[in-house]
């Protein structure tokens, strides 16, 4: 088991930790911390431009029912 020293940034170093990696700080008491280290899920590819035609064509940002239609299902008589 390595052993080491914080600074006094309160900072160790933890090998086999890159820069940019995001760990998760687990207080265990009686002087203990648990360490997870979190990976972040890879970003989807981007869709084309005929894709993102294609989804607004199928689902337009356009009610479907009439205004009147929606009032007297969400309102009470």
């Amino acid at each position: 088991m390595a052993i080491t020293k914080a600074d006094k940034k309160k900072r160790i170093v933890i090998s086999g930790a890159r820069p940019g990696d995001v760990f998760d700080v687990q207080d265990q008491g009686e002087g203990r911390v648990l360490l997870v280290r979190l990976v972040h899920p890879r970003p989807k590819m981007r869709k084309s431009r005929n894709e993102v035609l294609r989804a607004m064509k199928k689902a337009p940002l356009r009610p479907r029912m009439r205004w009147e239609e929606l009032r007297q299902l969400t309102r009470e008589p």
